[in-house]
């Protein structure tokens, strides 16, 4: 689930690791697509063959060694789904953040969702 992935990711950059491994699955590899389009990673990439392929991830920092992702906030849960439509979705942290949405056309930022006028699940916000 997406949710271990940001969490390894969130603890990789706390122990300035430079990369991470997690295990595949389809919607692991379109939320950290969506974070290395919006520049909170380094690179993504799948490697191996599919019993044992896995995602690896490139951790980025900033010149001084901070991590690129400060925060991590999940919005829906197993329990309790949130949904919304393309005028609800708001600019997280003022614009210096971004919320990732389930649509029906696949994971993507919230921004690119409003763009193509798109609602759906929730996920998360990250800044």
């Amino acid at each position: 689930m997406y949710t271990n992935l940001l969490t390894q990711i969130k603890n990789a950059q706390q122990a300035k690791k430079a990369l991470i491994k997690v295990p595949y699955s389809e919607m692991d590899f379109a939320v950290a697509e969506v974070l290395g389009k919006s520049k909170y990673v380094e690179s993504v990439a799948k490697k191996g063959r599919l019993p044992k392929r896995i995602i690896e991830v490139k951790l980025k920092y900033a010149e001084d060694g901070r991590g690129a992702i400060n925060g991590v906030k999940f919005l829906s849960t197993p329990s309790r789904r949130l949904f919304g439509g393309y005028r609800d979705f708001k600019k997280v942290k003022q614009g210096y953040g971004i919320a990732v949405v389930s649509t029906p056309k696949g994971i993507m930022a919230s921004h690119e969702a409003r763009k193509q006028k798109l609602g759906g699940q929730l996920l998360f916000e990250i800044w």
